[in-house]
């Protein structure tokens, strides 16, 4: 049975909602995020839309007519009808999908037939990857290249064998972890980190060429928002960085994990700095779907500063409780 199946009917009622806007202060900027928090029959489900630029936040829908009873499938045609951009829908996805399972009394695990495991996951970093090591002698790591990294520096990242995952943002514009697709670069991104999973490589303009022999490590996230992005990549990539909020509907997203697994597909989990809920069922997810890759999402405390002690080490044990 398809997992969406095996929710689509599960019911949830909604009294009212209220919003919870979060904000981290950080080095050069604000991390913002707003909290939907469901609230029906003495329980509360939330879902956490993790839209990055602060300034979207502000006039966030407040008074979306979701009240009633409502099956999961209902109410996402409901959603359809309210013009949500992916994250947004995500964060009243998730949020009814925790809620109707809280008031079911059950977990996302058990409405699916499927055990929680624990979670393996990497610190992603712009840091000295060597200070966390001295903490934490085991820990891996998802690193964003940079137009800085030259030839010793990723001799020195590979002899460290550490590293999982390299992205090299060549899907982002106009922010400030844009990289500039470079063939060459991307050459010695393949031949420096031989085992490494590499994600988000531009395909064109040469940079395919440039990746021969590292087809079957080619990853992507930004440019998948759905199953059919997915299939319209011009390669068969064998894996997927699974962003939850970037699918915005709970139906999307199974999907796309239940045909990645029907392919073969390797999946692991990405994170996108959530101040909330949304971390926790992240690695919810994760638990379920893809323990054991090389996923982004480490608890919230690694994105608040540096090593220290206290910092949870992988893997994380699996979840307990009901909801997401």
């Amino acid at each position: 049975m398809p997992l969406w199946d095996a929710l689509a009917g599960l019911q949830v009622r909604i009294d009212d909602y209220a919003l919870q806007r979060r904000e981290l202060p950080l080095t050069g900027w604000t991390r913002v995020t707003t909290t939907v928090v469901l609230q029906g029959d003495g329980e509360t489900g939330e879902g956490e839309d993790v839209t990055y630029d602060a300034a979207e936040h502000d006039g966030f829908p407040a008074e979306l007519m979701l009240a009633g009873t409502w099956t999961l499938d209902d109410l996402s045609h409901r959603l359809d009808d309210c013009d949500l951009p992916d994250f947004r829908r995500w964060a009243f996805e998730s949020a009814a999908l925790d809620l109707g399972l809280s008031q079911a009394g059950t977990s996302l695990g058990e409405a699916l037939g499927m055990p929680y495991r624990p979670v393996r996951f990497v610190s992603s970093t712009r840091a000295d990857i060597e200070r966390w090591l001295e903490h934490d002698p085991g820990l891996e790591f998802k690193l964003d290249a940079t137009k800085e990294w030259d030839d010793a520096l990723m001799r020195d990242l590979a002899a460290l064998d550490r590293v999982r995952v390299v992205d090299l943002k060549a899907y982002y514009r106009g922010t400030s972890v844009d990289l500039e697709p470079d063939p060459v670069f991307y050459g010695a991104v393949a031949h420096a980190f031989p085992d490494v999973v590499i994600e988000d490589a531009w395909l064109d303009d040469g940079c395919l060429e440039a990746l021969a022999g590292a087809e079957d490590r080619l990853s992507f996230d930004a440019p998948v928002h759905s199953l059919a992005d997915f299939d319209a990549l011009p390669i068969e990539p064998r894996w997927l960085n699974v962003k939850p909020s970037r699918f915005g509907t709970a139906r999307g997203l199974l999907e796309c994990i239940e045909a990645c697994n029907e392919r073969g597909v390797r999946l692991y989990g990405g994170g996108q700095f959530e101040l909330g809920a949304g971390r926790r069922q992240i690695q919810r997810i994760a638990s379920l779907f893809y323990p054991d890759g090389p996923n982004d999402v480490a608890p919230s405390e690694y994105n608040e500063g540096g090593p220290r002690p206290g910092l949870a080490r992988s893997p994380l044990p699996p979840p307990e409780g009901v909801g997401l």
